[in-house]
């Protein structure tokens, strides 16, 4: 099977940006009085959408979860995107891929001018056909929907050339909806049993590994 169309999660998956993400949930959540020093609560919001994880975790109703994102972006925006680093092997692979004619995307649940930020600010970006990313107005944050944006603009209509990278359930979830297949990476955030779980095509260790999958 060719993969011949790359998407990729950012945050676990090409960045660690944990450290940017915590500070600016520890920041938004004490503005509503709580103090969040627990470490695998704050993990979980690598991935999801920020206003789910809000309302799911803290039992924020909807409108005052959305209200805590943009608290969260106010130290985020100016901040938090710097706190940030290249998950090991990441630039390495992503050359080889596109020096093998691979095309790769972006497709990530960040907003989409934060992600170009992170990607310009790591040299990123030169390696990318296109980064989709969330709208700042929540209308566009599903995994599923910014696959299918992608597939689209490009008229990528052969789903069976389609491989999406990503470390969190999320990930896979959005790749099964579409018809696609994923792998799943344990460098990020999420357990090898949840991207199982979630039915991931295959799993692997380390970001390089991909290529294992992708190349051979």
């Amino acid at each position: 099977m060719a993969f011949d169309h790359i998407l990729f999660d950012l945050d676990g998956t090409l960045t660690d940006s944990y450290e940017g993400i915590a500070k600016s949930v520890q920041y938004s959540l004490e503005y509503y009085g709580i103090k969040e020093d627990n470490e695998d609560n704050l993990k979980r919001f690598v991935g999801p959408p920020l206003w789910k994880s809000f309302r799911d975790f803290y039992g924020f109703p909807e409108e005052k979860a959305k209200q805590a994102v943009e608290k969260y972006r106010e130290r985020y925006n100016v901040t938090g995107v710097y706190e940030n680093k290249v998950i090991e092997g990441v630039p390495k692979t992503l050359k080889t891929l596109s020096d093998s004619g691979k095309k790769l995307y972006v497709a990530t649940s960040k907003p989409l001018q934060l992600a170009q930020i992170v990607l310009r600010h790591f040299d990123l970006d030169k390696y990318f056909e296109y980064i989709c990313g969330a709208s700042l107005d929540f209308s566009f944050v599903e995994k599923c929907n910014i696959i299918e944006f992608i597939l689209d603009k490009y008229n990528i209509t052969d789903k069976s050339s389609v491989l999406m990278v990503g470390d969190r359930k999320f990930d896979i979830i959005g790749a099964k909806q579409t018809g696609i297949a994923s792998v799943g990476v344990l460098c990020g955030y999420g357990s090898k049993q949840e991207l199982n779980d979630a039915g991931a095509d295959y799993v692997v260790n380390n970001f390089s590994d991909i290529l294992k999958i992708i190349l051979e």
